[in-house]
């Protein structure tokens, strides 16, 4: 499977946002957005200016691929499903995006990081209605109960996943039980239960054009 090999700190310097892609190294000093807040490359520290319509657009939809860890064409795909559905195509797409497994198991506190999530579900880590599931894309839907597997609970990563979710706090659509390593998706989220800084009406712009 394709999949982006190069480094994480330089997607959050290049979209000027702190995206979390690497976990709870984000949160600390060591942090390369904290220490060099500018775009990568020799010239990241003169860029700027205004943008054209078309620039904005494109790293809005960037800045999206890179927070839930997609390729172009996985993230097509996902727009496409979205626009078929009812409702407000740009809500879709992030409800979509939301309840894939991996993404629900970073949610839950079982990772620290998408990345590691998806990690984990290639592994056999996670069942989902007492059924394995191992496709990070396989969609979660309300009540399903998404568990770590026994043998694998004493996994490091796991374990400090869970010592360190407080950080930034489990969605209130999800219920989780810590010491049974086991959540539930017990609604889909609203737009207005995602927090994060996107602008869906700019990817819907450019998918139209």
């Amino acid at each position: 499977m394709a999949r982006d090999t190069g480094a994480s700190c330089r997607l959050c310097r290049r979209e000027n946002l702190k995206l979390f892609l690497k976990g709870d190294r984000c949160y600390g000093e060591k942090c390369a957005f904290e220490r060099r807040p500018y775009a990568p490359g020799q010239h990241g520290q003169r860029r700027g200016g205004k943008f054209s319509d078309y620039q904005l657009q494109l790293r809005e939809k960037q800045k999206v691929k890179r927070i839930y860890g997609l390729l172009e064409k996985q993230f097509r795909r996902y727009y496409f499903l979205a626009e078929k559905q009812k409702g407000i195509t740009g809500t879709n797409l992030l409800i979509l995006l939301e309840c894939r497994i991996d993404n629900v198991v970073y949610r839950m506190g079982f990772a620290s990081s998408r990345t590691q999530a998806r990690q984990l579900v290639r592994h056999n880590t996670v069942v989902v209605n007492g059924k394995k599931v191992n496709i990070p894309s396989y969609q979660v839907r309300v009540g399903d109960m998404i568990e770590v597997r026994e043998s694998k609970r004493k996994i490091p990563v796991v374990l400090e996943a869970m010592e360190t979710v407080a950080r930034r706090g489990i969605p209130n659509w999800m219920e989780v039980d810590k010491e049974k390593f086991r959540g539930i998706l017990k609604a889909v989220p609203n737009r207005a239960e995602l927090t994060m800084p996107i602008q869906e009406n700019l990817i819907v712009e450019l998918y139209s054009k």
